[in-house]
C-alpha cells in the first residue's frame, strides 16, 4: 500500500517537476540572452568612444552618434525578439503540460 501511495505521489508530482524544468530552462535562456545583449552594448559603446576620438568635425560626430544609436536600437530589437521567442516557447510548453495533465482526468470515451 505504501508503494502504491508513493507511486501515485510521484506521478502526481511529475507535471509540477516538468513545470519547474520549463521555467528553469526559460530563465537560463533569458539570462544568457541578456548577458549577450549587455556585452554587445558595452562593446558598441567602447567602439563608439574610440570612434568619437577620431572625429574631426561636428557633422562627423553627429553622424557617428546617429549610427551608434541605430546600432543600439537594432541590438535591443533583436534581444527583444529573442526574449519574446523564449517566453512564447515556454508558454507553449506550459500549455501542453497543462493540457496533458487535464487530459489525464478527462473521462475516457
Amino acid at each position: 500500500m505504501f508503494q502504491d501511495m508513493s507511486k501515485v505521489l510521484s506521478q502526481s508530482m511529475g507535471p509540477f517537476k516538468e513545470l519547474v524544468n520549463i521555467q528553469t530552462k526559460m530563465l537560463e535562456e533569458l539570462t544568457r540572452q541578456q548577458m549577450e545583449c549587455t556585452k554587445a552594448c558595452i562593446d558598441a559603446t567602447v567602439a563608439q568612444t574610440r570612434q568619437m576620438q577620431s572625429c574631426t568635425s561636428a557633422e562627423e560626430l553627429i553622424r557617428s552618434q546617429q549610427e551608434y544609436a541605430e546600432q543600439l536600437e537594432e541590438m535591443l530589437r533583436q534581444a527583444n525578439d529573442k526574449n519574446m521567442k523564449a517566453l512564447h516557447e515556454a508558454r507553449e510548453s506550459v500549455e501542453r503540460l497543462a493540457g496533458d495533465a487535464f487530459d489525464a482526468f478527462a473521462p475516457k470515451r
